[in-house]
């Protein structure tokens, strides 16, 4: 089939089941004829390898820019650290000191320098890796080097790697942060996913109204429902937001996730619900 969408599957908050939907509904959509891609975005705990196994084909680093001072040309004016809203450039005593994990790398120092005593050079963050799952999915993920806390440009070149793909799924990092931003900027449709819980709901509502802020067409997913517990569908009724589908709070998942397992072969019963998802996900993205 012929699609060219771009879906983010994120959350308020961790634990809530973000890998285990978009996990599924891309076995689901390479199964129903789809040309899917699956994109774990959540770099500094990418987990998405454990289901859907892939053989990676290429590996390569991810760098950002920053400052390098040429002690010849400075002249120790202080303008490179007046502008630099990071502090990741300081001038003491006549001497220009760098901090390279402040830096955000947007070369602002470097414009603000008279002399042109500041170049550009890379420092690496982490790596992609790029393969397939399968033999259907085109698998995409980035992992953060340890020590590191800035992940928007991973996150970014992540997405970069898989662009040209038909239908990508993309799993977000959780919460409401720089880097769930990164993730979800400019995609077609956001699945949120949320648990039938004041905490889980709480997040969901943050969650909403950055989606909102945004401007991106978005709906609630609720795992480990509950039919008695009604707390998710009167939220979302509350809020108007549309529930396009709830995974039940089954133990045999839960033990399928443990084991490093799909729901969708594990538990066969359950392909008919995230076959039903993507269909709802893709007839809403199409509105």
């Amino acid at each position: 089939m012929t699609i060219n969408l771009t879906v983010a599957v994120a959350s308020g908050k961790g634990g809530t089941g973000k890998t285990t939907v978009s996990v599924n509904l891309a076995c689901v959509a390479a199964a129903t004829g789809y040309k899917a891609a699956y994109l774990d975005c959540d770099v500094e705990e990418p987990n998405g390898h454990l289901f859907l196994k892939p053989r990676i084909a290429r590996r390569y680093p991810v760098s950002v820019p920053v400052p390098a001072i040429d002690t010849d040309k400075c002249i120790a004016c202080g303008a490179c650290g007046e502008i630099c809203q990071y502090s990741a450039i300081l001038c003491i005593n006549k001497n220009v000191l760098t901090f390279e994990k402040m830096c955000h790398g947007c070369g602002g120092c470097q414009l603000a320098c008279p002399t042109a005593a500041i170049t550009e050079k890379g420092r690496a963050i982490g790596f992609v890796e790029e393969g397939e799952a399968g033999g259907e999915i085109a698998f995409y993920h980035g992992k953060l080097n340890i020590g590191e806390s800035m992940s928007p440009p991973l996150i970014r070149a992540v997405r970069s790697a898989g662009q040209n793909n038909p239908l990508n799924i993309i799993d977000a990092p959780p919460g409401t942060s720089c880097p769930v931003i990164a993730a979800i900027k400019g995609v077609d449709f956001v699945i949120l996913i949320t648990e039938p819980t004041p905490f889980g709901l709480n997040d969901l509502g943050l969650a909403l109204d950055m989606i909102k802020e945004l401007g991106i067409p978005h709906a609630v997913v609720v795992n480990r429902s509950d039919p008695d517990n009604n707390l998710a569908r009167d939220f979302c009724k509350e809020r108007e937001v549309k529930l396009l589908a709830e995974i039940p709070d089954d133990r045999r998942i839960a033990e399928a996730y443990s084991r490093g397992e799909l729901t969708f072969s594990a538990a066969p019963g359950y392909r008919g619900v995230f076959e039903d998802l993507l269909i709802s996900i893709v007839k809403e993205a199409r509105r």
